[in-house]
């Protein structure tokens, strides 16, 4: 029995989301097929369990230049520090923020690890409040 990648993908990313919703790509005639998920009009790369935190502009929290990112933006609405993906990867993390896009501008402390991902907020209360929470990131092919 022949069970093709575009089947096993589409299950695994289909579950959480509902059909409505998943449009399966595959390129590549012979041989191994890449297979990539279209959720909510975006295609998603893959998905990644990470804990995910909150960090705000303040000496404590960062380095002595506290607005300025590790890639050299400077900070905003919708940034995110990760260590393992690369400078301006788009992710979503939508059982936190919904469909809001985050890029990876940014990196923490090494002894953070790879599967920890810092959202950055203007309020360093509402980053206090935010705590720590386990959730499923979508690393975004765009």
């Amino acid at each position: 029995m022949k069970i093709s990648l575009a089947v096993i993908v589409m299950t695994i990313l289909v579950l959480p989301y509902g059909i409505s919703n998943v449009a399966i790509a595959q390129s590549g005639d012979e041989g191994p097929q890449f297979c990539k998920a279209k959720i909510n009009g975006r295609y998603v790369k893959k998905t990644v369990k990470m804990m995910v935190t909150a960090y705000s502009s303040t000496p404590d929290q960062t380095d002595d230049t506290p607005f300025i990112t590790a890639s050299g933006a400077r900070v905003e609405d919708g940034i995110i520090a990760n260590n393992m993906l690369p400078f301006n990867t788009k992710v979503r993390i939508p059982e936190l923020f919904g469909d809001k896009v985050f890029v990876n501008k940014d990196r923490m402390h090494q002894r953070k690890g790879n599967f920890h991902a810092d959202v950055w907020m203007a309020s360093t209360l509402d980053a206090k409040n935010f705590g720590a929470k386990i959730a499923t990131v979508e690393v975004l092919d765009d």
